[in-house]
Order: structure tokens, then C-alpha cells, then sequence
């Protein structure tokens, strides 16, 4: 797939989504680019019901009710997203043209690239369990739920105690054929509303629960045929047929990529010219926790700071030449597309 746009941001937490309406203000068109399956950032994805208390005008306001505010601010700029996909590769082919390239294949040719990729890209905690790299792609395992409905009557087993696992488990109870949870505990990390759900759940037999229980084998051919659990305490092992094996243990962040694209790397953050937030490759810029420079404070409301700037000095970038001339949006409102 090729998608064409005037800015192409990498990530799709908060600074990345208020910069959207920073470049739609300027009538720059932005494509963002998560692995995640969602925007939001850390905010949607680990702590969505954590309050926020230093955001202006806000006294207190929920992570993922900050995310629905800016993508509702950023909605009248007509941002379109690629999610679950992670960028390989950024190459710059002229002046002002950029391909990224994501690990599915899709290309997003850009006049400018933004990095904003919070404390880089989130990759999947993996169990301790020999040969996942066989069944990953496509083949039976998966670390992330895109599509609920591909798993509509088929056989899944999810691992994990966190509320991830729990929130899934209590919606494909209802997809799936058979769910069974895997948990190396007796006690959940979960909100207690859905460990309770999750209980009552296995107990109207409605999905298998087993706790003390850690993956031991994988077991299959071509694809993933069905999974080995061991229990911690007896060490008896149960054999389970499955279709999917959904290991639910949360993100670990990494620069990933993002090291091998010929950015100055400093302590595994992009170094940036403050005037701008640019970096030292013309036409790629770095906003957010995912930059460094001289006093940076990771606070969400300096990375908003930065991609004010960025976004201007975008525009002349793309624009050289032309003069602009900032005006409030108390005066002219948001001129939309």
C-alpha cells in the first residue's frame, strides 16, 4: 500500500496527535504511523484511567479522555493513520520527498518526517518459551488483538494477568469457540471489576481459567496447533488444542529502527536543534519524550511546545520562499480543509 501525505509523523501518543492540529492550522496534512493499535501512546495502551493533573486548563483529566480530546481536535484536519504496523526504514530521495517503509509493507511517501515515538517503539514482552519465532506472522501467534473478529469460533488461549489480558478475555468470551487464560499466578494485576468478570466467567464454565500455569511447549507444524501448560505448584502439564495463542505481558520500549537511520543518537533519545526541533537530517524532526537537548523535561505539555514549533518550521520547509504570517485562532477560528 502507498499513501501519500505532507507530513508523516512516527507514533501516535499525545504530542504526536496535538500535531496534527498544529500542521492542519497551516494546511499541512499529516499520516501517523503506531505500532500500537490505537493512538494514544503509552496513555491508551498502559494507563489509560491514570489521572493527569499538569495539563493547562485542566486541573485533573484521564489519560484516554486526554487522547479522545486531542484526536476530536484533530479531527477537522482529516489525519489518517496506519496502526500495528512498525516503521523499518526512512529514506530520503530528494530534497523534499521521504518513504518510510513498515514491516507490513506499506510505504508513506512524505514532504517531512516527524519522530514521535514517546520512549521509542513499544515491542511486545515475550513468555519464556522456546520456538515462538515459528508461529509468529501469521501462523498463530499473536501479541496484539487488531481485528476481534478474526478469532470469531476459533480455539484461543491468551496468557497473562494484567488488564490486557483480563479486558480481552472478557470480550472474545464471547467470539471465540473456547478462551482459556493462562496465569502464573493466583492473583490478578487487573482492575478488581474485571477480575471479578473473569471469574464468573470460568465459573459458568463459559471460559477455562488456569492460574499457577505457565506455557512450557508450543506445538504444531506449519501453523500453531496447540499449546503445553505447565502448573507452577504440581507440575502437571495439560495439553491445550488452540488456534491462536495470544501472550498478553505487556510492552517493553525501543528505540527499534529508529537506531539505524542515521539520526544523532544520544542515550537512546534523537538529539534536536531547539529553534526547531529538527534533527540533523534536513527535513526530519523530533518531538516529544523520544528527543534530548539541554534542560528537556519529558512532560507532555513541553512536547505540545515543540510540535508548535516544528510545525512552523515544517511549513517553510515545504514552503521555501513563501512568507507566512502567524495569526491567533481567536481571530481567524480553525480553517479546516
Amino acid at each position: 500500500m502507498k499513501i501519500e501525505t505532507d507530513i508523516a509523523i512516527v507514533g501516535a501518543g499525545p504530542v504526536a496527535l496535538f500535531a496534527i492540529f498544529e500542521a492542519g492550522l497551516l494546511k499541512m496534512r499529516c499520516h501517523l504511523i503506531d505500532y500500537l493499535p490505537q493512538p494514544g501512546g503509552q496513555l491508551s495502551e498502559i494507563y489509560p484511567k491514570k489521572p493527569i493533573y499538569d495539563i493547562p486548563g485542566f486541573p485533573t483529566i484521564d489519560a484516554q479522555e486526554l487522547v479522545n480530546n486531542l484526536m476530536k481536535q484533530a479531527e477537522p484536519f482529516k489525519p489518517s493513520f496506519t496502526l500495528g504496523e512498525r516503521v523499518e526504514t526512512l529514506n530520503k530521495i530528494d530534497e523534499r520527498n521521504f518513504i518510510l517503509k513498515t514491516n507490513l509493507g506499506t510505504e508513506v511517501h512524505s514532504k517531512v518526517v516527524v519522530i514521535a515515538g514517546g520512549l521509542g517503539c513499544f515491542e511486545p514482552r515475550k513468555p519464556e518459551v522456546s520456538g515462538l519465532e515459528k508461529y509468529e506472522n501469521g501462523k498463530g501467534i499473536n501479541y496484539m488483538i487488531l481485528d476481534p473478529e478474526k478469532y470469531r469460533n476459533k480455539k484461543m488461549v491468551i496468557a497473562g494477568g494484567g488488564d490486557s489480558a483480563l479486558d480481552w478475555t472478557i470480550f472474545l468470551s464471547n467470539v471465540c469457540s473456547e478462551l482459556t487464560l493462562v496465569h502464573r499466578s493466583e492473583s490478578f494485576r487487573g482492575a478488581p471489576d474485571s477480575v471479578n468478570k473473569v471469574m464468573k466467567l470460568a465459573e459458568d464454565g463459559k471460559i477455562k481459567l488456569l492460574l499457577n500455569s505457565a506455557l512450557s511447549e508450543l506445538q504444531g507444524n506449519d501453523l500453531l496447533e496447540g499449546v503445553e501448560i505447565n502448573n507452577i505448584k504440581t507440575n502437571e502439564k495439560t495439553s491445550i488444542k488452540t488456534d491462536y495463542l495470544i501472550p498478553l505481558f505487556g510492552l517493553s520500549p525501543k528505540l527499534g529502527p529508529i537506531e539505524n537511520w542515521g539520526l544523532k543518537i544520544d542515550k537512546n533519545a534523537i538529539e534536536v536543534n531547539t529553534d526547531d526541533y529538527s534533527t540533523n537530517i534536513e527535513g526530519v524532526y523530533a518531538i516529544g519524550d523520544i528527543n534530548t537537548y539541554k534542560n528537556k523535561l519529558k512532560l507532555i505539555l513541553c512536547g505540545f511546545h515543540e510540535a508548535a514549533l516544528m510545525s512552523h518550521s515544517a511549513y517553510k520547509y515545504m514552503n521555501p520562499g513563501v512568507k507566512y504570517t502567524m495569526k491567533y485562532t481567536t481571530v481567524n477560528g480553525v480553517n479546516t480543509f
